[in-house]
């Protein structure tokens, strides 16, 4: 018989922490072994950031184009309204702006958008 402590709720939420701490970590290849496995590309943690938010945020190239083949959504914003767009702006990440541009992320979606943060940042050039 399996440990009856860990019931399918607490494992789920552990698999879905983990598959967070993948994105932060940039782990592409195995990121997208689980994507490919089933785990919903667009899935969100208890602050409403996804995956695709997670790695472009953290500068992990790789881990936002294995998402961005798999439908990640690049306008979806968190619960504060920040895209992930406006995070890769914000860390200074202008290959993985490129990449979600690329992708169809909109420079004016979000709070503050992405356009703003470049303002603000004097990044202005990366629109």
């Amino acid at each position: 018989m399996g440990d009856e402590s860990n019931t399918p709720d607490e494992r789920v939420l552990e698999l879905a922490g983990q598959v967070f701490d993948l994105a932060r970590a940039g782990d592409a290849a195995a990121l997208a072994g689980y994507l490919d496995a089933g785990v919903p590309v667009n899935l969100t943690n208890d602050r409403g950031d996804t995956l695709l938010m997670l790695a472009a945020y953290h500068g992990h190239g790789a881990a936002v184009a294995a998402l961005i083949a798999r439908g990640a959504d690049p306008n979806r914003p968190n619960d504060k309204g920040q895209t992930p767009l406006a995070g890769a702006v914000f860390k200074g990440e202008d290959e993985i702006v490129r990449a979600l541009l690329e992708a169809g992320a909109d420079p004016d979606a979000g709070t503050p958008s992405a356009r703003e943060a470049a303002r603000m940042f004097g990044k202005g050039e990366l629109f």
